[in-house]
This record gives structure tokens, C-alpha cells and sequence, in this order.
């Protein structure tokens, strides 16, 4: 069965949505496996667990070891808004999930194509193989949106910060 990537990355962009109301970076992710069903669905929590690992992909991840029972997730495909980190890479590569898909490239920590190389590195001994660039802009977009809106905000509090340090 071919499976519908833009169907499931707009799950993802649902998923990244729920990041972006809680004030986390917002990445979502949604694993699906080859009958086209969705095994599990995650987004960023690191602020809110207070947990570095707690990224989209490790939350989908880890739901679907729990709900499948079992640590090998083969015959699924990881969609996921932005790039993955080496972290992310790493627990896909060990996780085996055969497919990626992921929307915007992460020039700064990408461990697909940008930096690294991980998920299709022959010396590894498992390799997924990759799809880039669906709803890039969307994914994309969401991510420069929700920088702006942070920088906005650190601005604003400095402002309200001088404020008050001159009222001292």
C-alpha cells in the first residue's frame, strides 16, 4: 500500500499545532504503519516535562513501543514536521522504522541531511529510507512563526524589565 504523505504531515502539523499552544518549539509527529493506520502521535514536551529526550519523535516512539509491545518498529513510516535531530536519528535508526518523512530541512541540527547523515548511513546496521520536503513550507512556516512570536515576547519582557528597574 502506498500510503498518503501529505494526509499523514497534516496530522503532523495537528501534533506541532498542540507544541506551539503549550509555548513548546512546535514539531510534531505521527507514526503510521503499512496499512496506512496511525500506531501513535507525539509533540515537543521538553519544556513542560522538563526533559530533553521529550521531542516529538521519542514521544511517538515510545507510544507506539507500548501500544505494540515491542521495541522494533518495523514496517512503519515516521512523518515528522522538521528534520530530525541525532538524538531523534539515533532512536529511529535503533527503533527500525523503515520510512521518514519529514517537511522542513533543521540547518542547525539536522541529522538526516543537513548536518549529519544518520537515518541512511551504510556503516549503521540498520538504514531507513527518507522522504524530504512534504508541506515543507507549512512545516517551515509554523517554526519561523513561533520564533518570531518568541522573540517578540523576550522583547517585550526586557522592555517591562528596563521599566522597572528604572522605577526603582
Amino acid at each position: 500500500m502506498v500510503l498518503d504523505d501529505e494526509k499523514f504531515m497534516h496530522l503532523a502539523l495537528a501534533e506541532a499545532e498542540k507544541a506551539y499552544e503549550l509555548g513548546e518549539v512546535p514539531i510534531g509527529a505521527v507514526l503510521v504503519d503499512e496499512d496506512g493506520t496511525v500506531v501513535s502521535v507525539g509533540h515537543n514536551l521538553r519544556e513542560r516535562d522538563k526533559d530533553a529526550t521529550a521531542h516529538a519523535e521519542m514521544e511517538a516512539i515510545r507510544a507506539a513501543n507500548k501500544r505494540l509491545d515491542r521495541w522494533r518498529l518495523s514496517g512503519t513510516t515516521l512523518y515528522v514536521t522538521i528534520e530530525p535531530c541525532p538524538m531523534c536519528a539515533g532512536a529511529i535508526v535503533n527503533s527500525r522504522i523503515d520510512r521518514v518523512v519529514y517537511g522542513g530541512a533543521d540547518v542547525k541540527a539536522g541529522a538526516v541531511h543537513s548536518i549529519f547523515n544518520v537515518l541512511t548511513n551504510p556503516n549503521l546496521n540498520h538504514q531507513v529510507e527518507v522522504t524530504a520536503g512534504v508541506l515543507e513550507d507549512e512545516c517551515a512556516g509554523l517554526m519561523k512563526r513561533f520564533f518570531k512570536f518568541r522573540r517578540q515576547q523576550n522583547k517585550e519582557k526586557k522592555v517591562r524589565l528596563d521599566r522597572n528597574r528604572h522605577k526603582e
